[in-house]
């Protein structure tokens, strides 16, 4: 008898923390359900100017990456770094130089996790997380962005990543910049 006692005690107790467990996740579903049909309640745009202002964000958000073509050394470190294979650097080799020149870097954000991996190896720190909220776009083209045909204060880091400056980048045949060597 005391045998069984000793086997059925330790079962019991993980159905009742099972039980307990579903019952407490169940509870919290219900509260925040019920929360999200109050009256008062207002839309994400009642909250923030959203788009006319940015979004707050919290100070580590990792956004859509900002990118320095000034100190860019074209060492192809962050596109091994990442794990999706979402980095496209074209470089070419500078005349009479050991180094070499920019000719695209490009970003795919229909592939990239925002990982942040391909911060770390950078030996010149020209790439790092944004605090950009959003990049809309209505084609998967538009959410390619090479930082060699934006803007140069875009491409350089100094002004934030923006759908309009994007699109407007489609339409440039030739790269803005051609790299910190030229």
């Amino acid at each position: 008898m005391i045998q069984g006692l000793k086997r059925v005690w330790p079962w019991l107790g993980n159905v009742f923390e099972a039980v307990f467990t579903v019952a407490h996740g169940l509870w919290v579903t219900l509260r925040t359900g019920f929360k999200t049909y109050r009256p008062d309640r207002k839309t994400f745009t009642e909250h923030f100017e959203y788009p006319e202002l940015p979004v707050p964000v919290a100070a580590r958000y990792r956004g859509f990456h900002r990118f320095d073509l000034t100190t860019c050394i074209s060492c192809d470190q962050c596109a091994k770094a990442c794990p999706v294979d979402c980095i496209y650097i074209g470089k070419e080799r500078v005349e009479g130089s050991k180094g070499f020149k920019i000719t695209g870097y490009a970003i795919d954000y229909t592939k990239c996790m925002f990982c942040a991996l391909c911060v770390e190896p950078c030996p010149v720190d020209c790439i790092f997380m944004g605090g950009t909220h959003d990049l809309s776009c209505y084609s998967r083209d538009g959410c390619v962005v090479d930082f060699s045909r934006l803007p140069l204060d875009v491409a350089w880091g100094r002004a934030t990543l923006n759908p309009t400056a994007v699109a407007q980048s489609k339409v440039i045949t030739e790269p803005v910049h051609g790299g910190p060597n030229q």
